[in-house]
């Protein structure tokens, strides 16, 4: 059978092959603490389940419009008003079947065959596949604590070249969970709009911030009227929402009905129940709830934090959102990817390797999420500790 040779630059999901073995051991009576996988551990907000419940009980679950129901439109635009001061036009707003749904709209619109991205090095994984996916070709941009791993208008104007479609950037950032400030984004996006290419700006951990008020680059009026700029968030995160597999694009008025074209084609409508369910994630007594998670997660990250660095972790930029530590842990192994192999298989504790999330210095970094609760995030640091690293 013929396989396309884009197969062939497509590379496996590491954190997904440490999940499998982490199962394993599990069903061998062993206890695994994961702090592996981007995947809160709370469950979905009641009133979201309750929503949910009532719709499908109805037995009405049919297709909708491709760009999502209208009033689940209103209610993200209302949210950006409410929340960040930021008034969106519902047309705007493309739900989507979760970000990744969100990020492959935004390529397939934009990209062009042999048309280069930058991306973050380190960043998430499957951005630079779903760029190859669309005959793109995905380009790091290295990217340290000098810069907090997020890359400066120098870096952008100095890689550009002549091949170059735009530049895709995350506030809070995965793997590093640093941000990017509404006035750092419109500097990158000087840069991108001066060469007529494209911005798409990654916020699905908007909300999930500690220290810092959240924002969104679309309270910059430069950036909300912007013809080339996409922003990106899913309600997997803050919202809570992961296996529900919902999410949005915000495009330019401009491209909307080439993007509703596309939709009708890739996906024909975003799960309807998951949207009836999301419709209660706006209410205030949702809200409530998951405020209380995000100062959970900022006191598990004040936790951890400590831990790490007792035991020779090395942080040298703190995670100011998501639910991230990368360190660096050369001072402790030679390799992040046998350290992390001997920490499932001698302490039971799931941690990523860098590898999975691009070329620069992998092999001096892990990402440990602090999805699980305190109590276990201390037992992961005590396991640690007796392994004598």
């Amino acid at each position: 059978m013929h396989r396309s040779s884009r197969l062939d630059d497509i590379q496996p999901f590491h954190v997904m092959e440490l999940l499998r073995r982490a199962r394993e051991l599990e069903a061998q009576g062993r206890d695994i603490i994961h702090m592996e996988v981007g995947e809160p551990d709370f469950p979905t907000p009641q009133p979201v389940i309750d929503a949910a419940t009532r719709f499908i009980a109805s037995g009405d679950v049919h297709y909708t419009a491709g760009l999502g129901l209208p009033a689940l439109r209103e209610a993200i635009a209302r949210f950006y008003h409410d929340r960040f001061g930021a008034d969106v036009a519902p047309e705007r707003i493309v739900v989507t079947a979760g970000a990744s749904g969100a990020l492959m709209l935004a390529l397939a619109a934009t990209t062009e065959p042999g048309d280069e991205w930058l991306l973050p090095d380190p960043g998430y994984p499957s951005n630079r596949h779903l760029v190859r996916s669309f005959e793109g070709r995905a380009r790091g941009l290295p990217v340290d604590a000098a810069s907090r791993y997020q890359p400066t208008p120098e870096q952008v104007e100095a890689a550009w070249g002549s091949h170059c479609r735009g530049l895709m950037v995350a506030t809070p950032s995965n793997p590093t969970g640093t941000l990017l400030e509404v006035d750092e984004i419109a500097a990158l996006h000087a840069v991108t709009h001066a060469r007529r290419g494209v911005l798409i700006v990654d916020e699905i951990y908007q909300g999930l911030s500690y220290g810092v008020e959240a924002a969104t680059a679309l309270a910059h009026p430069a950036l909300n009227a912007a013809d080339d700029v996409f922003v990106v968030n899913s309600f997997s995160k803050y919202f809570g929402m992961t296996g529900w597999r919902l999410g949005w694009l915000v495009a330019p008025a401009g491209i909307v009905r080439d993007i509703e074209k596309l939709a009708q084609h890739f996906f024909i409508s975003p799960s309807t129940p998951a949207q009836h369910a999301a419709l209660a994630a706006f209410r205030p007594e949702t809200l409530e709830i998951l405020e209380a998670r995000r100062h959970a997660f900022g006191e598990r990250r004040d936790t951890l934090l400590p831990a790490l660095r007792s035991l020779g972790f090395t942080v040298a930029t703190e995670p100011q959102g998501a639910f991230y530590i990368y360190t660096d842990v050369s001072k402790l192994a030679d390799d992040a990817e046998a350290l992390a192999h001997r920490l499932i298989e001698e302490a039971g504790i799931a941690a990523t390797p860098g590898l999975d999330f691009g070329h620069h210095l992998p092999h001096r970094h892990l990402r440990i999420a602090y999805t699980t609760r305190r109590e276990r995030l201390l037992e992961a640091a005590e396991r640690i500790a007796r392994l004598r690293l």
